[in-house]
């Protein structure tokens, strides 16, 4: 007789959710299934993961001014690796549908620590222009909130425009924090540049798509917008 094979949940998109009281750290934590799914489950923990090493990268990332170029590298190695993790949880939680609301609540949040917290870092270390960070900060935590409050009701998805500028940021981010210039020269400076307004104008376009395509929807149940 052959070994049990885990089934697959019927209903890919459905959330199974807890009884009321019941405590949501019970339930499946790696198995696939329709049954609720634990608070404590494998894409939860990637992603909680990926929040504690945010203070570890902008520690090392400030770490003598930026000056230490080992250290510099150690932080823009981390940093590669953590943003990594944001598509691994995303693909457990959907194949696996362990899709909870604690995990809805702390991924983007997760996501806003890392590349906020690199943002400001390299704006302290002088690397990258005040205004440029706050233009980004203020699109990235405004339509997050704006998400929580306003579009609870809704099932939103991400659209091209939305993965396109989470791509370009994390791109433009590594490629500001690894210090390149000192063995390729300045002209790396400018590449940077480029990659660094690219992601702003992603951004700030992606931002305002959001707020047209959510007033045009009204309250449609199901509308793609991007992220």
């Amino acid at each position: 007789m052959g070994a049990p094979v885990a089934s697959k949940p019927s209903d890919p998109g459905h959330m199974p959710e807890h009884p009321k009281n019941a405590n949501p750290m019970k339930g499946r934590v790696v198995a696939i299934g329709d049954t609720p799914a634990s608070w404590g489950n494998i894409a939860n923990i990637v992603t909680v993961i990926r929040i504690l090493l945010a203070p570890v990268f902008i520690y090392l990332l400030l770490f003598d001014n930026g000056n230490d170029t080992y250290v510099r590298y150690i932080a823009a190695f981390l940093f590669v690796f953590a943003i990594t993790t944001d598509s691994v949880d995303g693909l457990l939680a959907r194949q696996r549908n362990l899709v909870t609301n604690l995990g809805k609540l702390i991924d983007p949040i997760a996501d806003k620590v890392l590349t906020g917290g690199a943002l400001v870092g390299l704006s302290i270390l002088g690397e990258i222009p005040w205004w440029i960070t706050i233009v980004i900060l203020v699109r990235e935590i405004g339509i997050t909130v704006y998400r929580f409050l306003a579009l609870r009701d809704r099932v939103i998805a991400a659209s091209w425009l939305g993965k396109l500028k989470t791509v370009v940021q994390a791109v433009a981010i590594s490629f500001a924090l690894f210090p390149f210039w000192q063995f390729l020269g300045q002209w790396v400076n400018w590449v940077n540049a480029v990659l660094i307004v690219l992601a702003l104008v992603l951004t700030v376009f992606s931002g305002i798509e959001y707020l047209w395509q959510a007033w045009k929807a009204g309250r449609a149940k199901v509308i793609e917008l991007p992220e």
